[in-house]
């Protein structure tokens, strides 16, 4: 489901279209990606290189289960390193505890983007969110820890963008590393901005048009290639649609339903024919 249900469903689509000599008033290009879960590394690629320069309207297939995603929040990852000097633990004096000044950042951390929360909403997207997930430190439980890490998440919106985020994240680093016996070091390792785009733009209405009814428009905390896609200079109308559902992801008995995916791979070709006859 998510998402080699909805390449494949692509794939199959342009075979057919192109099989079937459907006449078309354009291009259809098929746009293949690699580490989208890692930092979306190839969309970044493809855009570095020009590939969405040119693209009037573009549909990424992640599983939406028959809604249509037009804004997604972004997403930054990041890491604290905190530095101190190993001792026995009956003697700490003669140590710095690594653990105890990383966690003065957590606290710090969690304060202030609590207040972020708090003070900027998107009508959409909703408020920003911070965790921190991941924390690692010490060697035995008899010694002060000398070193300690951790890293967090953060989903944004514009409101409060990715830059002022960071800024942030820097600025609490920046004023524990002044107090005395503090080393603490951050490090951005993820960093996608949010996207919005038009809910009645001509691809929807593409969409909508193969449907009785029409289709739920959502969004969605989690982030997709658009982050990267949408870089381009290029403004073009944009949409997450595919078969699956986001449920099942990421798990062992991750699975698509069969009719649901067949049945995209007709409703891409009848967009596509939809959208630029």
């Amino acid at each position: 489901t998510d998402m080699k249900s909805g390449l494949v469903a692509m794939v199959l689509a342009m075979i057919e279209l192109k099989e079937k000599k459907v006449p078309l008033n354009g291009a259809v290009k098929f746009l293949g990606t690699v580490g989208e879960e890692v930092g979306e590394l190839g969309a970044g690629q493809l855009t570095e290189k020009g590939y969405a320069d040119d693209l009037s309207a573009l549909v990424i297939g992640e599983p939406t289960n028959y809604n249509l995603m037009y804004a997604h929040m972004g997403s930054i990852n990041y890491s604290v390193v905190s530095h101190g000097k190993e001792a026995h633990s009956s003697m700490p004096e003669e140590g710095i505890n690594a653990i105890n000044n990383l966690n003065e950042f957590i606290t710090e951390a969690n304060q202030q983007m609590a207040e972020v929360t708090a003070n900027y909403e998107n009508p959409e997207l909703g408020r920003t969110i911070h965790n921190v997930t991941v924390i690692k430190g010490g060697t035995q439980v008899n010694s002060i820890p000398g070193q300690a890490a951790l890293q967090g998440n953060i989903r944004s919106i514009p409101e409060f963008s990715n830059d002022q985020v960071i800024a942030l994240l820097q600025k609490i680093v920046d004023e524990l590393n002044k107090k005395e016996k503090h080393q603490l070091e951050l490090t951005i390792d993820y960093n996608k901005i949010p996207v919005k785009a038009e809910k009645d733009s001509a691809l929807i209405q593409a969409i909508q048009a193969q449907f009785d009814q029409p289709l739920p428009l959502v969004t969605s905390a989690g982030t997709t290639d658009l982050a990267e896609f949408t870089k381009s200079d290029n403004t073009f109308d944009c949409v997450v649609f595919g078969p699956g559902v986001t449920t099942t992801a990421h798990q062992v008995d991750e699975y698509v339903e069969i009719d649901n995916y067949l049945d995209m791979i007709d409703k891409y070709q009848a967009i596509a024919k939809s959208y630029l006859n």
